[in-house]
């Protein structure tokens, strides 16, 4: 799929297009001898399918999945099905994000437009050898243009449907003999293509630019430094979320004014507040690369801040019920050094180090709406239902669902992390080279979580306020209940948890946010430490000057995620609730042993475990005058997968025992003559949960994982027209995914998936079509005309429990078509 030439051949050579430099093993090798399964997109490909940030880039990588849900900064990228939610800062991608060598942590800070290209690399499988920070599925590598000696440059300017507007320019020259620059920068503004109707507002919109400045000093012929700086910033209203199906609780949603539309391609909502999402990204690198003999060293050098602000709607209708806010903050300190040999003989190796030190804050929060009370009041029974349990409960009037703050959380996280890693090449005869690789990995993880939940009535647990009314107050704590016989205990309870008897325990579905157990506590340290040896092995083999052949077995490692979210709960063997939460009857635990039991406190996970991944890969890399292709076939195992599900309140993070996937990826490359070139990628994945027992949905051993398609296509034809001096060039591309189910389930809508024989799965198929046309004259100037989706194919992205709305379906719906034209001067 990348045939555009990234490196400069030798004058006279008759196979341009094949030389393709990539760097994917951490040394400069072409495409073809490089014997990892690797995807490339050049920098004129990006132009050329008008690709503006890595969301398109998934149009051209069939092996990569890209979605953003509900905001700007919450992006999950996927590797061969495997990729976690950016939702919650705790939980660190599966997908590793390098841009110029540095590890970008969160997804959120790899999203500015992609200008000044060289090429994007996309490692298929674990590369936890030389990625050794999460690359457990697999590595994004984007690399920029160097600052070049002589002067030069580009600005564009594109217009578009929605009143598009994206402005770009990149300029570079010398400052000296032995220093060069470059300055670039983007702006990309677009109106909403969705609208929140009962607002008169759009949403899904663009409104973003960054810049970025880079110096090239060499002193000397073997010393060479590299230092960039770049900033960039977000200010958009996303993501557009309609209702799919609206369930038992959208009447009284209706009642109180608040609107609903299930039309999810009518691309309108109603929202009771315009959502406000603001990224503020920026740092700077230094590499440095010195070469001394067949000996050559390489430090790179970064520090990166990232700010990210979220305030919206998440109940995602006209009522104003909840609303939240959160401010994160992330710090971020790298450094990596490698030396690497390039001896005649047949052994040469690299060795590395690498130091990670991050930072994470976020202050957050949910605030009642105004229409919460009536809307809970309707679904427990009446508009007046909250003041008889007030009243019950003695509990000041009109202090359940109160407008005002729900909760106020803390939330913060230092993590630091070292590895060593290494691999040497052994090549006994010429084209057979066998490869050891190692990484050694240690990752030390401390966290601290605080909130205040205000809301009354999920304070109280309803089975103790029971006992404490039927027994005249005499009994109004753990110790009173525990000291009495055990006959009396058992009746008590038997008449608190029957509801029958007990009328309160019908509001317990409307306890949404009960007290928050801090930590570090006496009993949970908040701190994980984990370290892994990981390795790889591989054989490969130069056929003939066109075949190349390779074997390999890797293995590869992330650390604990942490669930730095309102979710976050005590493990099952840290504390065990009493019945329906009861604090009173709550049996013997290291929490409640400690006085550090709350009522309504449930079990769940503070973080989880480390992913240990393997892969077993063979493959074939084939090149010929006008032909050639790169297959791979796998056998990729993750145990322990962090997954990340969301229950209708909450996320819940857990480990999967183990999620497997096997199949091929295919690209080929045809050109027929020199004006004409075809690409075509397949990847087709056969994924499995062998062992997911305790998932939101039931047990999903043995399923097949939702949203993970069985076939993923990329095709493309490029012609060029030769007017006189002046080229005519038209693309057009295609990619398909198969019909797959988007999930196994949702938690109050269908789930548990073993619990029904028609579980309502919803399904997506992808059918995109896009289409660029460019005239380019020999002054520099270029005219072109594109379209995304140009046949405008519809389907969601994915679907959820409406918040607090059990039975309630949302999703996102795909982005419609757009289309426009550009002007390009190139100098």
């Amino acid at each position: 799929m990348a045939f555009a030439q990234d490196a400069q051949p030798e004058v006279g050579s008759e196979e341009i297009s094949n030389v393709i430099i990539v760097t994917a093993s951490k040394r400069e090798q072409t495409l073809q001898e490089t014997p990892i399964s690797v995807s490339v997109t050049s920098g004129d490909v990006l132009e050329q399918a008008q690709i503006r940030d890595v969301l398109d880039l998934q149009t051209v990588t069939p092996s990569l999945r890209v979605s953003q849900l509900q905001n700007s900064s919450s992006t999950t990228f996927i590797i061969r099905g495997f990729g976690n939610g950016d939702n919650n800062f705790g939980v660190e991608p599966s997908v590793g994000v390098f841009i110029d060598g540095v590890f970008r942590s969160r997804s959120a800070a790899s999203l500015s437009d992609l200008n000044m290209v060289q090429r994007i690399e996309v490692l298929n499988g674990p590369q936890s050898t030389l990625f050794g920070k999460n690359a457990s599925a697999g590595v994004i590598s984007v690399v920029t243009k160097e600052p070049q000696y002589e002067f030069g440059g580009q600005i564009e300017a594109s217009y578009g449907n929605y009143d598009a507007v994206v402005l770009r320019g990149e300029i570079t020259g010398p400052i000296a003999d032995n220093i060069a620059f470059s300055l670039d920068g983007s702006y990309n503004r677009r109106d909403g293509y969705a609208r929140i109707v009962n607002l008169d507002e759009d949403i899904s919109e663009r409104n973003r630019w960054s810049a970025r400045g880079q110096l090239l000093i060499e002193p000397t012929a073997d010393f060479k430094i590299r230092a960039i700086a770049d900033y960039s910033k977000i200010d958009e209203a996303c993501c557009q979320v309609s209702t799919l199906v609206a369930g038992p609780t959208a009447a009284a949603i209706l009642a109180v004014g608040g609107g609903l539309d299930t039309d999810i391609f009518s691309y309108r909502t109603f929202l009771n507040r315009v959502p406000v999402n603001k990224v503020e990204n920026y740092g700077g690198s230094v590499q440095a690369d010195w070469s001394t003999g067949p000996l050559s060293v390489t430090s790179i050098t970064a520090y990166r801040k990232l700010n990210n602000l979220v305030d919206q709607d998440v109940d995602f209708s006209g009522a104003d019920i909840v609303n939240e806010r959160r401010d994160q903050r992330v710090e971020t300190f790298t450094q990596e050094l490698r030396l690497t040999s390039d001896f005649d003989g047949p052994i040469n190796f690299l060795l590395g180090g690498f130091y990670f030190d991050e930072t994470v804050k976020q202050d957050s929060g949910l605030t009642t709406g105004a229409n919460a009370r009536q809307v809970f009041s309707l679904l427990a029974g009446g508009p007046t239902v909250f003041n008889g349990v007030e009243l019950a409960l003695g509990l000041p009037q009109n202090s359940i669902f109160t407008p005002g703050p729900l909760t106020a959380e803390r939330f913060a996280m230092d993590n630091k992390a070292w590895s060593v890693f290494g691999t040497v090449d052994f090549e006994p005869v010429d084209g057979l080279v066998f490869t050891g690789g190692f990484n050694y990995t240690d990752d030390k993880k401390d966290f601290s979580f605080a909130m205040d939940a205000f809301d009354p009535l999920s304070r109280t647990n309803l089975v103790d306020a029971f006992i404490t009314l039927a027994t005249g107050g005499a009994v109004s704590n753990r110790t009173q209940f525990q000291a009495l016989p055990a006959a009396n205990q058992q009746a008590l309870l038997a008449a608190a948890t029957n509801p029958a008897v007990n009328t309160l325990l019908p509001l317990t579905p409307l306890q949404f946010q009960p007290p928050f157990l801090s930590l570090p506590n006496a009993v949970e340290p908040g701190r994980t430490n984990d370290d892994k040896f990981t390795y790889l092995l591989r054989a490969a083999y130069q056929v003939s000057n066109e075949v190349n052949i390779y074997a390999s077995y890797a293995t590869g490692f992330k650390a604990s995620s942490v669930n730095l979210s309102r979710d976050s709960r005590p493990l099952p063997s840290d504390f065990t609730p009493g019945p329906s939460g009861s604090l009173f009857a709550a049996p013997s635990s290291p929490v409640t042993n400690a006085g550090l039991a709350l009522p309504n406190l449930n079990t769940g996970t503070r973080f989880a475990g480390p992913e240990n991944a393997e892969v077993y890969e063979v493959g074939v890399k084939a090149q010929w005058p006008g032909f050639g292709f790169n297959l791979a076939l796998f056998d990729q195992t993750i145990k322990g997968f962090q997954s990340v599900l969301f229950t209708g309140t909450g996320f819940a993070l857990a480990n999967a025992g183990q999620q497997s996937v096997r199949g091929f990826e295919l690209d080929t490359t045809i050109r027929p003559s020199d004006s004409l070139v075809f690409t075509f990628a397949a990847t087709h994945l056969d994924p499995k949960f062998d062992s997911f027992v305790g998932s939101p949905v039931g047990d999903l051993s043995g399923l097949r994982p939702g949203g993970v398609p069985g076939w993923s296509l990329a095709t493309s034809a490029t012609h060029t027209l030769e007017i006189g001096s002046s080229k005519l060039i038209t693309r057009v591309d295609y990619s398909h995914e198969s019909n797959v189910a988007i999930n196994n389930g949702l938690p109050t809508f269908n789930g548990p998936v073993n619990a029904r024989r028609d579980p309502r799965i919803f399904s997506r198929e992808v059918n995109l079509v896009n289409a660029s046309m460019i005239f380019q004259l020999e002054n520099g100037l270029e005219v072109g005309a594109w379209a995304r989706n140009l046949l405008n194919d519809q389907y969601l992205i994915t679907v959820f429990d409406g918040v607090a709305q059990a039975g309630t379906v949302s999703a996102y719906p795909s982005q419609p078509r757009t289309y426009g034209g550009l002007v390009r001067f190139k100098f």
